[in-house]
């Protein structure tokens, strides 16, 4: 699968050659042929992929060595492109003779770039022979491929996106009672029950939709939810269930740095006080039980009806557990269930009244349904790849062609054929990349994006900017039922877009060993087992994910990786990574990080999350094509530079400590900002330059600004940043009055404004916000508070924390979609709501 990299970086290639500069010199020429050379042999890479994959070696090594090429073309340009960008922004005398002649260095750098491209083009063309004498491809009438994009309009996913929060369980609704009913039973002891079933049968599935019932939430009064996995760790899932029970992110760092006997107690003692319910997931070993109980008896009995639910594979997993236990296991669905999870998926309602032979197309889905053996997942899947394709002779063909297979290589089969039935190279692209993530992981989809496309996976489209193409492709795989929809609270109302996925770990596994076979991402795994062995050693990787890698040396990291991910690593030292485009660490160490990182001009995505030990260099301000820098819970050894604010490029920024107000002018390009300043660090909080800087951010759509007191001038910002859809500001010391709603951003989705005091009513204010979904709001110390009827006319979500009002008067029709309201420390609040409201 090197057909969309490949893609990408010709496109990159033709974008930076037709760039009409003085300083690019003969390059331009260099640059504009050796484009067309592998555009031109792009075109041959789905045939010659076709002929690695059927075990030709020749081919394999064509398809690595033009893969190959294409990646050094990219790198040389971009170095004459980076210098161009940097003289650019120079400023003063050496800015000028910068910009309008040659400085030694530059002459320098073109000469070798020159240089180089005319020996990637010498590389090309000895490719293009040899595939020719060796007779791999038939260079002269082979039909072209160029890859070119489509701006095609946005599918409407509306089916997909409208109902993300309904988990399909169709085929357990008997099973979901029976469950429910051992759960909240009459019995009050501590007890058991066990969902078990072979992998794709539903387990996890029908666990989810069994806590997010009404029955089980109003009848435990705390839910966690903790997924165990293959690769666990006792003090880990305590973390988790620590982390889940107090609901509080505020204390996340203090709970990470907590011993595994403290955390015993903590969770032992909390739970004590409640009816509770905790969920492990996915348990794969007898000791599991043990481990998590080793230090403390984490699970008490307080005789109040509190309960333990578990998803396993295994029989023993179940009877291993030392206390009652009750045991559902699992059935695969009858043919009259299969028909049901299948057709909704192949034939759903909004497209059957399309149909004119839909009698015909259920005949042959029939028959599709019992090849499936009664296995959810493949139902979903296989229905999924089908809806994409309305033709009844293509089913037809496909069920006559299908064989006879056990449910593992009928995964593998059904999984085979919807991969390559995606419409395009970028999504298929787009898939594969899942396997950067753990087990289990849950990817929230903003990062996603923001990786897809640093990674050049979206294309650029006239009509489309890339954040909504990547949307499209995360609910076109959706709506294959190749990544599961995560239920989440937050944002699932404001946008109406999917918000968290998961991958089922049957279809990452296969996705690892796609990716891996085709040199797209090398998964290594110390826990597993993987070491990042091929399958064939003729295509090496320029994408590496280390999960729970303890060398402390990324020995296995090639000197021309282009993406590097890593989860829970030990203290460890970057080697030297010229080429770097993606970084996305989280929970690990990091050794001599700022002399690393310096070098990367290469640089578009820098993801720290909950690091220690990091420190960025003054010539941050280099990484002229960083895109995304998210610093999130991550400790500084030192204060961000400045610099920073340089890079023209910068769509992301999250910095949660460790920086100053900048003084200069923001990027352009910049989307998103969540500064947080920590109370430790407001000393040093310049108020005056902060406040000018957010002045000129008249581009962003989410704004997220913490730091006591809050300079009263900033919600008067707001009218200039017309695009707003979230906006976050905590805490002000003291707002009179709010600006006329006609000074806030129209569009404004979520609002989070915290004060100690308000003085006045803010209802009449906010309630005429046409677009306004989700409202946080604190401190209103008047004793009394109106809505209107008809304001609010789209809000669903109120929280109100610290109003101290007396009197609630809503007019009916006031609020007429809300569906959850929230009151926190609202003394003497007793909202009345008349009739019909």
């Amino acid at each position: 699968m090197v057909e969309p990299a490949v893609s990408a970086v010709v496109g990159s290639i033709k974008d930076l050659a037709v760039q009409e500069t003085t300083l690019l010199c003969g390059v331009i020429g260099e640059a504009g042929f050796l484009k067309d050379e592998l555009e031109r042999l792009q075109g041959f890479l789905k045939d010659a992929d076709t002929k690695r994959r059927s075990g030709s070696e020749s081919a394999a090594i064509w398809v690595s060595q033009i893969r190959d090429a294409t990646y050094e073309a990219e790198n040389a340009l971009e170095v004459v492109d980076h210098m161009e960008k940097r003289n650019r922004l120079k400023k003063g005398f050496f800015g000028a003779i910068s910009r309008y002649a040659r400085l030694p260095s530059d002459l320098i750098t073109l000469h070798k770039v020159g240089n180089e491209i005319q020996r990637i083009r010498r590389k090309v063309r000895e490719i293009s022979e040899s595939a020719s004498n060796l007779k791999i491809l038939d260079l002269g009438s082979t039909e072209l491929d160029s890859g070119h994009v489509e701006d095609e309009p946005l599918q409407d996913h509306g089916p997909v996106l409208q109902n993300f929060e309904d988990v399909n369980v169709v085929g357990f609704e008997d099973e979901e009672k029976e469950i429910v009913e051992k759960l909240i039973g009459k019995d009050n002891k501590l007890s058991v029950v066990s969902i078990i079933g072979m992998g794709g049968a539903g387990k996890t599935t029908l666990a989810r939709k069994i806590c997010t019932s009404d029955k089980i939430k109003q009848y435990f009064h705390t839910i966690a939810w903790v997924t165990v996995s293959q690769k666990f760790k006792g003090v880990d899932l305590l973390k988790d269930i620590m982390k889940q029970i107090t609901g509080d992110r505020d204390k996340d760092r203090e709970i990470d740095q907590m011993k595994e006997y403290d955390l015993g107690k903590k969770i032992q003692a909390f739970l004590s006080e409640n009816r509770y319910l905790v969920v492990l997931d996915d348990v794969w070993t007898t000791d599991t039980w043990n481990q998590i109980n080793r230090k403390v008896k984490v699970f008490p009995d307080a005789d109040n009806g509190s309960r333990v639910m578990l998803t396993t594979r295994k029989i023993d997993v179940a009877n291993h557990i030392e206390m009652p236990t009750n045991v559902h296991e699992l059935k695969l669905l009858d043919d009259k269930k299969s028909w049901e999870l299948f057709s909704g998926k192949a034939l759903p309602s909004y497209k059957r009244s399309l149909i004119q032979n839909v009698d015909e197309f259920e005949e042959v889905g029939k028959k599709f349904a019992r090849k499936c053996n009664g296995l959810p997942l493949a139902l979903a899947v296989l229905g999924g790849y089908l809806s994409k394709n309305l033709n009844l002779e293509a089913w037809s063909d496909i069920l006559q062609g299908w064989a006879s297979t056990e449910n593992g290589q009928m995964m593998g089969a059904i999984l085979a054929r919807s991969y390559s039935d995606l419409p395009s190279h970028y999504l298929k692209s787009c898939f594969l990349y899942l396997a950067v993530f753990p087990e289990d992981y849950y990817i929230p989809i903003l990062d996603l994006i923001k990786l897809w496309i640093a990674e050049g996976f979206i294309p650029h489209t006239a009509k489309h900017k890339q954040e909504q193409t990547a949307r499209k492709y995360a609910s076109e795989l959706a709506q294959r039922s190749l990544v599961s929809l995560v239920q989440v609270v937050s944002n699932r109302k404001v946008h109406g877009w999917i918000e968290v996925i998961s991958i089922h770990d049957i279809l990452r596994d296969w996705c690892v060993e796609e990716a891996r076979y085709a040199g797209f991402v090398n998964v290594i795994d110390n826990t597993s087992g993987h070491v990042g062995e091929f399958s064939s050693n003729t295509m090496i990787s320029y994408r590496s994910s280390f999960q729970n890698y303890r060398d402390g040396k990324m020995t296995q990291a090639t000197p021309h990786l282009r993406t590097l991910v890593g989860f829970g690593l030990s203290s460890f030292s970057l080697p030297k990574l010229r080429f770097l485009r993606v970084l996305h660490v989280e929970n690990s160490s990091l050794i001599n990080f700022g002399s690393t990182i310096s070098g990367c001009i290469h640089l578009r995505y820098l993801m720290l999350r909950w690091c220690e030990r990091v420190t960025l260099p003054s010539s941050i301000g280099q990484l002229l094509y960083l895109q995304t820098i998210d610093l999130t819970e991550t400790e500084l050894e030192s204060v961000v530079p400045n610099s920073i604010w340089d890079i023209p490029t910068l769509r992301h920024v999250c910095l949660e400590r460790g920086f100053s107000a900048p003084k200069n002018c923001p990027p352009k390009e910049l989307q998103s900002l969540h500064l947080d300043i920590p109370d430790e660090d407001v000393n040093c909080f310049e108020s005056e330059y902060m406040v000018a800087f957010l002045s000129q951010m008249t581009r962003l759509t989410t704004l997220y600004l913490s730091v006591v007191p809050m300079p009263s001038e900033m919600i008067h910002l707001l009218a200039k940043m017309t695009f707003l859809v979230e906006v976050n500001l905590r805490i002000f010391e003291s707002l009179d009055q709010l600006p006329e709603s006609q000074h806030f951003p129209q569009g404004l989705r979520k609002l989070h404004l915290y004060a100690f005091s308000i003085k006045q009513d803010p209802m009449p204010i906010l309630e005429k916000l046409p677009c306004l979904i989700v409202l946080c709001i604190s401190g209103y110390e008047g004793r009394t508070m109106i809505s209107s009827a008809q304001g609010f006319p789209r809000l669903q979500e109120l929280e109100l924390d610290l109003f101290f009002f007396e009197e609630w008067r809503m007019e009916v029709d006031a609020m007429p979609r809300l569906s959850r309201l929230e009151l926190s420390n609202c003394m003497n609040s007793a909202p009345a709501v008349p009739q019909g409201a």
